[in-house]
């Protein structure tokens, strides 16, 4: 089964090269590894070598150099618009902050077609209508980077509060030791040693 590693950009794809066609809705368009079969029976192995979004009229190159041109596959959406564009905005905060996927064109949010997401749309006074079509939501792989970006602030943030707690203690047994010599001062001396053992 020929394998594909590399993926052609739509500008970049040559015609002559396309030797068939494979039809994937957004989730396999967001897959690394797969086994497929495009539209004329060619099979392919998908190993791509990064992470990536395959989109519309983009191309999986074989081994050998052929091309197999993918198209974006219809699938069952919401078409959300609002009167007031704050609403949409609001939706799309809430989208994001539930890392849900959404499509958002100058006019309107495209998002899969859930009973959930139905409420959701209309809890926030929009008008949901059902569509058929190609799903191109905001790159995915953004909401990666944030997780590792979040997961990286937030050790960085006990780091320095560990840090500054240790400094707090240190500045309160100075603070004791300056008072003079006594049972209290000796009792917290004792104190933080023992947690800095710890």
């Amino acid at each position: 089964m020929p394998r594909a590693t590399t993926l052609v950009r739509k500008p970049a794809v040559k015609s002559d090269r396309v030797v068939d066609t494979i039809v994937l809705d957004q989730a396999a368009r967001s897959r690394r590894h797969a086994h497929l079969k495009a539209e004329a029976g060619t099979e392919i192995h998908l190993d791509l070598d990064m992470e990536t979004v395959i989109n519309d009229g983009d191309a999986l190159r074989l081994e050998d150099g052929r091309l197999v041109q993918v198209k974006a596959a219809a699938e069952d959406l919401l078409e959300v618009r609002a009167e007031n564009p704050l609403r949409l905005m609001r939706l799309a905060w809430h989208l994001g902050s539930q890392h849900g996927l959404a499509e958002i064109t100058a006019d309107a949010l495209y998002v899969e077609n859930t009973p959930a997401l139905a409420e959701l749309a209309r809890g926030q006074g929009c008008v949901a209508t059902p569509v058929k079509r190609a799903f191109r939501p905001e790159q995915s792989a953004h909401h990666c980077d944030h997780d590792h970006h979040h997961h990286h602030g937030h050790d960085h943030h006990d780091h320095g509060h560990a840090h500054d707690h240790h400094g707090h203690e240190h500045k309160h047994e100075h603070a004791h030791h300056e008072h003079g010599p006594g049972c209290g001062c000796g009792h917290h001396h004792h104190d933080h040693g023992h947690k800095h053992d710890h």
